[in-house]
């Protein structure tokens, strides 16, 4: 089964800094179809206008990704950690029993363009808890790099849910292939360029749902950056 959520299906969320793009129900978009798949919860493509960005919030009982595409993102929390993130990064923080924070683009001129993806974590009431990584292009460039597991391996971001993501950068023409467990299911989040996903046909934004599909072939269309979700159900 392979099910696509095309980009223009998407909700949406415009601010005069902020454009929103929700492949699953957030915030005012309500979509009952689309209320996450598995324990992926949300995928939001931000952009936020230069000196903006959200303010101080609160979150719980969450795992929260932010993973930049262009521009610089800066996060501070309640729990002390203050940081900038670029492309490369990955940042994890564990909302767990209750946290602060707020994120910011710095710059005074460019835009920030970024993926923001909350993930439900394995047990409620964890201590809240921070974490950042850098992957270089090179290390994603024609391979599928973990980025993210439950257990940290392969100096991955430590997710508290039984996820494993990749990320990787496919030139024009170049293929990956990942073997999917019979008893998990996997999320295709195409960040930017065009990309065939077992045949079928994803542009920038598209997603693709999948399960009981043994095999997850993609070529890259045109050069692209491509997030994989393998799960439990």
């Amino acid at each position: 089964m392979l099910s696509i959520r095309h980009a223009d299906e998407r909700g949406a969320t415009r601010r005069d800094w902020l454009s929103s793009l929700h492949s699953f129900s957030f915030g005012e978009y309500h979509e009952p179809r689309h209320m996450g798949f598995g324990p992926l919860r949300v995928i939001n493509e931000d952009r936020v206008e230069p000196a903006r960005g959200f303010g101080t919030h609160g979150h719980r009982d969450m795992e929260i990704l932010s993973y930049v595409l262009e521009g610089a993102l800066e996060h501070r929390d309640s729990m002390g950690n203050g940081s900038t993130i670029h492309p490369g990064d990955l940042q994890r923080m564990t909302a767990g029993t209750g946290v602060q924070h707020s994120e910011r683009n710095p710059s005074p001129d460019q835009p920030v363009h970024f993926l923001q993806i909350w993930i439900r974590p394995g047990r409620e009431g964890l201590e809240p808890g921070y974490e950042q990584r850098t992957f270089s292009a090179s290390e994603k460039r024609g391979a599928l790099r973990l980025v993210g597991s439950r257990d940290g391996r392969q100096d991955s971001v430590r997710i508290h849910q039984d996820v494993d993501l990749y990320a990787t950068c496919l030139d024009t023409g170049e293929t990956v292939d990942h073997r999917l467990g019979a008893d998990r299911k996997a999320w295709v989040q195409i960040a930017r360029g065009r990309a065939e996903l077992n045949g079928r046909a994803l542009a920038a934004g598209d997603g693709a749902a999948i399960a009981e599909e043994p095999l997850i072939r993609l070529r890259a269309v045109s050069d692209a950056e491509i997030l994989l979700f393998d799960m439990r159900p």
